[in-house]
């Protein structure tokens, strides 16, 4: 019987014990970026909040005001057709969508949701531009409001890091 292999070799590494290939990563400098964000006015006590973090956000890592613009719309529902018409511009280095959606007695929520997810993800691919989905799903009011900057942190900061990690990704690709 024979030996089988059951991982092929590492490739050869440099004395720092590092391989020797190129890399590329993203950063959280948002100097020289420009953004959107498209934010549902729709539960505004919450997505103020989103909205807030993901300002203070952008300019506590290097970015300025006049690089942010920022578009309203109804609901949820509405993000994704603005983001398209925003992506299209080619105005941005990435767009970021804002909304808070609550489950209540009917598949409603789960539904918007999922369409929203689907339609901002078919955007970033077709065109090319990050587009993150900063949209919070919660199950009751209590939890939207702890996904919106309390205990569990603040999805409108983690939304704004992940638009300028990607954007400084995709300035390297090019």
């Amino acid at each position: 019987m024979g030996s089988a292999r059951l991982a092929p070799e590492l490739p050869a590494q440099n004395k720092g014990g590092k391989m020797n290939v190129k890399e590329i990563a993203g950063n959280l400098n948002a100097e020289g970026l420009k953004v959107s964000i498209v934010i549902s006015r729709f539960n505004d006590f919450l997505t103020e909040q989103l909205l807030s973090g993901a300002l203070d956000c952008f300019i506590r890592h290097g970015g300025k005001e006049t690089a942010l613009t920022v578009v309203r719309v109804p609901g949820a529902n509405e993000l994704p057709m603005t983001a398209q018409k925003l992506a299209a511009s080619s105005r941005f280095d990435a767009i970021i969508a804002l909304g808070v959606v609550i489950n209540g007695a009917t598949p409603h929520a789960d539904l918007i949701n999922s369409q929203v997810a689907r339609s901002l993800g078919g955007i970033a691919m077709a065109t090319g531009i990050p587009v993150i989905n900063g949209v919070v799903p919660a199950e009751n009011l209590e939890q939207a409001i702890e996904r919106c900057g309390t205990k569990a942190g603040n999805k409108g900061w983690t939304a704004m890091q992940a638009a300028m990690e990607m954007a400084n990704v995709y300035k390297q690709l090019k």
